[in-house]
């Protein structure tokens, strides 16, 4: 719709406002997929700040609320917001996420399939910057696991902060069988570049 157009011409805090008074962190979620195919038809593309605002107000409570699977109609507004704003998205709710106690079994599944199957590579360094920004536990491997899965080429200081995290942090890990399958993982997709 035309009236969309409005979103390019709010400044975050009157996004805000505006999500508040639409209710579209409530809103059903037939109507959340529908609102973000119009979304991407959105000329121009939003602006970064407002992306962010949107995937805040659209996601950030549904996702940290899960105890069971997400719909279908979630995944597919995800992944259609994902396909034009996966930076954002990565920045807002990747770290809620992280920042969430407790074992957050759903989350985490969720951020394994974002990566698997939604995020662009560059979006995928930051998600691994930002999971190694904080104490590995894991509730996190399987999201690092599904990294490595990627086989993206990482930056150097990237992957030399990625097997320093794991050196570092391998003590702690003395039992686990997903450490362990992580730690073979880095060695066979970067064996040229870890001595």
């Amino acid at each position: 719709p035309p009236e969309l157009g409005i979103l390019n011409s709010c400044s975050p805090s009157q996004l805000e406002g505006l999500c508040s008074f639409l209710q579209l962190s409530t809103c059903p979620e037939p109507f959340l997929v529908r609102f973000c195919s119009w979304l991407l038809a959105l000329t121009p593309d939003l602006s970064y700040s407002s992306a962010a605002v949107l995937a805040e107000q659209l996601f950030l409570g549904r996702v940290l609320s899960l105890t069971q699977p997400p719909s279908r109609h979630l995944m597919a507004a995800l992944t259609s917001f994902c396909s034009k704003y996966s930076h954002p998205l990565c920045r807002v709710l990747v770290a809620a996420v992280l920042q969430e106690p407790g074992e957050g079994a759903e989350q985490t599944k969720l951020m394994c399939e974002l990566v698997e199957e939604c995020l662009e590579p560059h979006s995928v360094q930051l998600l691994l910057s930002q999971v190694l920004e904080v104490p590995l536990s894991e509730k996190l491997l399987p999201v690092l696991q599904a990294v490595l899965g990627r086989q993206e080429v990482l930056p150097p200081e990237l992957l030399d902060l990625l097997v320093l995290t794991l050196c570092q942090q391998a003590p702690a890990f003395a039992t686990s069988l997903s450490y362990a399958k992580l730690v073979t993982a880095v060695l066979t997709a970067y064996q040229s570049q870890v001595s």
